[in-house]
């Protein structure tokens, strides 16, 4: 991954596609549809310099989604991750945008009829991250501090490993949930390690959690672009951003998900990578927020060179955590 001071900054959103309709519309840009929060825009501003860079003219469209503004409830309760990309589904179907950059963590994992994944991208750190700014781990944490998160999957993980905390939820943008930290509303947050790196804030990360202690989320860390099934002139210009390994894992880690019916209000963790001996290793946990003591975990690992293949490993997995006592 590319250091941030590498991506070079583009136009303010207001002022870049007025500079693109005043010149010469030959060839179209590919206008990205994204979200406005700061990683956001990172994310996207990454992407476009990668095709800029292939020779492609590049606009973004910035959008405000549902899963923005509505921060007073959690996310399990008003219809999920997708929120988040609705709006961005949308600005695709009618034609203001071309393709979608999105956390591929957010991404449902059943698309609308007609769209598609055109790539995933190399994967940043997928690990989960300690932030607190009087304590270095969770261990040090005292009985009964209060720890901020927006996923469930965190809540079970923290309460297996600490049930003595209070863990309250925690919503906003990356920028919110820092400044709600700062202005001492918890004693601890967690976050994903792979945002705060990519924003050249890595100093707030005081330690990373192993996957052995939070296992993570099914693709976080990974980005991915989504298009118009039907647009083969952008899948061939997407299709040198995509980073092979990257995808397979993260196809497997949905799989689990898609098997169990995953969403956010389901406390699930599907992690994959390959081994040093070849194989395609993914571990998934399962965990009920009102009992603490219940995690219930699986793994597997196989030789996996197709999409098909790592689907495959996932409902494997999948079918393990049934069989040892998910409900």
């Amino acid at each position: 991954m590319a250091p941030h001071a590498s991506i070079p900054r583009a136009l303010p959103i207001t002022s870049r596609l007025h500079a693109l309709n005043a010149s010469t519309p030959s060839p179209a840009p590919i206008v990205i549809a994204t979200r406005e929060s700061r990683l956001a825009l990172w994310q996207a501003e990454h992407v476009q310099a990668l095709l800029q860079a292939r020779g492609h003219a590049v606009a973004l469209l910035g959008m405000t989604t549902r899963g923005d503004q509505i921060l007073d409830r959690a996310l399990s309760k008003v219809g999920g991750k997708g929120l988040f990309v609705k709006e961005l589904e949308a600005a695709l179907e009618d034609g203001r945008a071309g393709i979608a950059v999105h956390s591929l963590k957010d991404v449902p994992m059943d698309l609308p009829a007609g769209f598609a994944l055109a790539c995933v991208m190399e994967r940043e750190d997928p690990r989960d991250a300690f932030v607190s700014p009087r304590y270095a781990n969770l261990d040090a944490l005292p009985q009964g501090a209060v720890v901020g998160t927006s996923s469930l999957r965190r809540v079970v993980l923290l309460r297996h490993a600490r049930p003595d905390l209070r863990i309250e939820p925690l919503r906003g943008n990356l920028d919110t949930r820092l400044r709600k930290l700062d202005d001492g509303q918890f004693d601890a947050i967690v976050l994903a390690a792979a945002g705060l790196k990519r924003l050249g804030l890595q100093e707030r990360i005081r330690a990373v959690f192993t996957p052995e202690q939070m296992l993570p989320a099914a693709g976080q860390g990974a980005l991915a672009i989504e298009v118009r099934a039907h647009r083969a002139d952008l899948l061939a210009a997407l299709a040198p951003l995509a980073h092979r390994p990257t995808w397979l894992a993260v196809a497997a880690e949905r799989a689990v998900s898609r098997a169990l019916g995953g969403s956010c209000s389901m406390p699930l963790a599907a992690h994959a990578h390959f081994g040093t001996d070849g194989l395609l290793h993914l571990r998934a946990a399962w965990g009920d927020p009102e009992r603490p003591g219940l995690l219930v975990r699986a793994d597997a690992g196989a030789a996996v060179a197709t999409e098909p293949e790592a689907q495959a490993l996932g409902e494997r997995v999948a079918l393990t955590l049934r069989d040892g006592g998910m409900r």
